[in-house]
C-alpha cells in the first residue's frame, strides 16, 4: 500500500462518523433503559457512592442480535467494520481528542465540590488534559468512565466479528483464526458477565477521566487488541496439535488466575469475612487481603492477564512479532502500573503495606518477580 492509498484509508468519512455515532447512541439509550443490576460503587472521600446499571451482557446480546438480523436482511454488511478499519480508527481518535477537550473545559469551569466532580487542576495543561480533571464526569446522567470502557470492550468484539466475517467471505477460515476468536469471545463475555467487578477497579475508583483513559478505552482496546485478527486475515498459520494444546492451556490457566484473583478481591471488598478457598481470609491490618491468590503474589491478577494476552497471540505462530504487540505492550504497562500501585499503596497503607510486603514478597510471578 503506497502513501497516498494509506492516507486515503485513514481519512474519516461521513459513513464512519455515522457508524460510530450510531454505536454510541445505541449504548447510551439501550444502556439506560434495559434492565440490569444496580451496583453501588466504592465509597468516595466525601462519603457518596455512585451506582452503576450493570446490564452489559444484555446490551451486548441485543446488539449482536440486531446486527445479525440486519445482516440477514441485507440492511448492514457483516464486513462493514473490517472494510473501514483504518477509517474508523482515525474517526475514533478524532472523537477521543474532541471529547477530552470538552472534558478539560467542563472540568476547568466546574465549581462542584463533590468527590466525583471536584476539579483537580495542577496548572499544567498537558498533565490535566492527559490525566483528567474530574473523577466521574457525567453526560445526561451517564457516567462517562463506565460508558467508555463498555464501548471499548464491545467495539473490540465487533471488530473481531467483522474480521471473522471477512475471513469467511474470503474462504480463509483456519484453526488459528477460530482459536483466536474463541479466546477473545470468552474473555469479552466474561467481562460483561462480571461487569460489576469493574466498579471496584482502580480505573473506576481513583483515575480521573482524561485523554489517557478515553483514548485507552475507545481507541487502544478495540483497535490494538484486535491486531492478531487483522494479521490472521492476511497470513495463514498452520498449528501443530501440541501448539493448539499449549495455547489452550495458556488461556485456561491465565483466565483462572485473572478471574479468580479479581473475584476474590471484589468479594473481599464487599464482605471481608467471606471464605477464600474454603478458609477464613487472612487480613493484614484489617484492610489488605493476604489469602488466596493475594497470598501468593501482590498483583497475581496481572500474571493471569498476561497469560490471557499471550494466548491471544499464540495462534499467530512465531513468524512475526506484529501479533505479539498486545502482550508485549501489556507486559510493559503492567510493570509500570504495578510500580505505581506499590507507591500509592505504600503511601496509603504505610506500615500495613510494609507488613504485607514481608508476608507476600513476590510482586507478580512467584520466585521470579
Amino acid at each position: 500500500m503506497d502513501l497516498n492509498a494509506l492516507l486515503h484509508a485513514f481519512t474519516p468519512s461521513w459513513t464512519s462518523v455515522a457508524m460510530l455515532m450510531a454505536f454510541f447512541t445505541y449504548l447510551a439509550i439501550a444502556g439506560s433503559i434495559l434492565p440490569g443490576r444496580i451496583v453501588p460503587g466504592a465509597t468516595l472521600s466525601d462519603g457518596t457512592r455512585l451506582h452503576y446499571r450493570c446490564n452489559g451482557s444484555l446490551l451486548l446480546l441485543l446488539l449482536i442480535s440486531l446486527l445479525g438480523v440486519g445482516g440477514w436482511m441485507d440492511l448492514v454488511s457483516p464486513t462493514a467494520i473490517a472494510d473501514r478499519g483504518l477509517e474508523l480508527l482515525s474517526t475514533t481518535l478524532i472523537f477521543s481528542l474532541f471529547v477530552t477537550l470538552l472534558l478539560y473545559i467542563a472540568g476547568f469551569r466546574s465549581r462542584d465540590q463533590s468527590s466525583s466532580l471536584k476539579p483537580h487542576i495542577s496548572g499544567n495543561l498537558i498533565h490535566d488534559w492527559w490525566f483528567g480533571i474530574q473523577l466521574n464526569p457525567q453526560f445526561i446522567g451517564i457516567d462517562l468512565k463506565f460508558f467508555f470502557v463498555r464501548a471499548g470492550m464491545m467495539g473490540w468484539l465487533l471488530i473481531n466479528l467483522s474480521v471473522l466475517a471477512k475471513c469467511i467471505q474470503q474462504v480463509n477460515l483456519s484453526v488459528s483464526i477460530i482459536l483466536y476468536q474463541i479466546f477473545c469471545v470468552l474473555y469479552i463475555l466474561d467481562y460483561f458477565f462480571y461487569e460489576e467487578y469493574m466498579t471496584s477497579t482502580w480505573d473506576i475508583i481513583a483515575e480521573r477521566l482524561g485523554f489517557m483513559l478515553v483514548f485507552g478505552d475507545l481507541v487502544w482496546i478495540p483497535f490494538t487488541f484486535s491486531i492478531q485478527g487483522w494479521w490472521l486475515l492476511n497470513n495463514n498459520v498452520e498449528l501443530t496439535t501440541a501448539a493448539i494444546i499449549a495455547n489452550c492451556l495458556a488461556f485456561i490457566i491465565g483466565y483462572l488466575v485473572f478471574r479468580g484473583a479479581n473475584k476474590q478481591k471484589h468479594i473481599f471488598k464487599k464482605n471481608p469475612k467471606a471464605l477464600i478457598w474454603g478458609s477464613p481470609p487472612k487480613v493484614i491490618g484489617g484492610k489488605l487481603l493476604a489469602s488466596g491468590y493475594w497470598g501468593i503474589a501482590r498483583h497475581s491478577n496481572y500474571l493471569g492477564d498476561l497469560l490471557v494476552a499471550l494466548s491471544f497471540s499464540l495462534p499467530c505462530g512465531i513468524s512475526s512479532p506484529v501479533p505479539y504487540f498486545y502482550p508485549i505492550y501489556l507486559f510493559i504497562l503492567l510493570i509500570w502500573r504495578e510500580r505505581r500501585d506499590e507507591a500509592r499503596c505504600a503511601q496509603k497503607y504505610k506500615e500495613i503495606w510494609a507488613e504485607y510486603r514481608k508476608l507476600v514478597p513476590w510482586r507478580i510471578l512467584p520466585y521470579v518477580y
